[in-house]
């Protein structure tokens, strides 16, 4: 019997990847393109001419991941893609494509990927928390994709993290404030009294920059809260740490853990292990894929 395998795309706010990927978990034919700035249809478009440059014949599904709300007709609210308020990102792509076509948030691609083919392969009860632009996560528990009633389950870069308000935390959420890529510029911007990337932060702190190591620890101190809150929550095996701001590496994981332990449940938080992604950015792609191929079980649904 032919091993079957999915066309998948990975779109992020700058750059989207895509790639076939067969149901061992082998990956080929990857292509990389710059997200259209303008966004509306014309992302949409990018994503559909890097797609067709993959290999169609004997495909079984299409799936895309998106870094936003992925409704399940396919609609898309993308917060950081200018025009995707409900972008119909499902129905332009099966216009194009003989194919199943499978929409889905980001964070679920991610979590299904690590769970399986990356550090949490064999993983019932795993979360995995990206920190990039924003601050998202995917959960399963007990084997399953946890959702939520609206598709919101995960949005933990709301999490209340400090006991008063800013006006920010009315437009991203809490942590995402004081945690992704925007929030540790803003407070490295504060520190070194210039405008400097996130990456650049990460780049100086693992230099051994006092500033920099600053910056990174509070931000993981203000991760540690939100690990103490999924741990006694969720109650899971692993929590998976990626994205960007994640290359922080021990700078932002020491502090983190140290916080985690002293906050979270005592039995729950022993049986939790933290770890990096050991996918990186091939976690969505793979992700994608697997969805596909849950989604779309029997091979004569391709024609379907």
């Amino acid at each position: 019997m032919k091993r079957r395998y999915a066309l998948v795309a990975d779109l992020g706010g700058t750059k989207i990847a895509a790639a076939r990927v067969e149901e061992t978990g082998s990956m080929t034919h990857r292509l990389f393109a710059p997200t259209p700035p303008a966004g509306g249809r014309a992302v949409v478009e990018a994503l559909i001419r890097l797609l067709r440059q993959l290999p169609a014949k004997g495909a079984c599904a299409l799936g895309v991941d998106v870094p936003g709300l992925a409704y399940p007709a396919g609609l898309v609210w993308a917060p950081n893609i200018p025009g995707w308020e409900r972008m119909p990102v499902g129905k332009m792509l099966s216009r194009q494509f003989n194919l199943p076509v499978l929409v889905e948030s980001d964070r679920n691609a991610f979590v299904t990927g690590e769970a399986w083919q990356g550090c949490a392969k064999g993983c019932r009860d795993v979360v995995f928390v990206a920190i990039g632009t924003g601050i998202g996560a995917g959960i399963i528990s007990g084997g399953r994709l946890i959702r939520g009633c609206g598709e919101l389950a995960g949005c933990v870069g709301w999490m209340a993290v400090r006991n008063r308000f800013r006006s920010a935390y009315k437009a991203v959420g809490c942590l995402e404030v004081h945690v992704a890529g925007p929030g540790i510029a803003r407070a490295a911007q504060r520190i070194f009294r210039r405008t400097i990337d996130p990456r650049d932060v990460v780049a100086l702190a693992r230099d051994g920059d006092p500033k920099a190591r600053k910056v990174i620890a509070s931000a993981g101190q203000h991760l540690g809260f939100a690990l103490a809150n999924l741990v006694d929550t969720l109650n899971p095996q692993m929590i998976v740490i990626g994205g960007g701001v994640a290359a922080a590496g021990s700078l932002l994981l020491a502090p983190a853990r140290a916080t985690m332990r002293q906050w979270a449940q005592p039995l729950a938080v022993k049986q939790v292990c933290i770890r990096r992604s050991g996918l990186g950015a091939h976690a969505g792609l793979l992700g994608a894929a697997k969805l596909c191929f849950d989604r779309f079980a029997t091979p004569k649904s391709a024609g379907q």
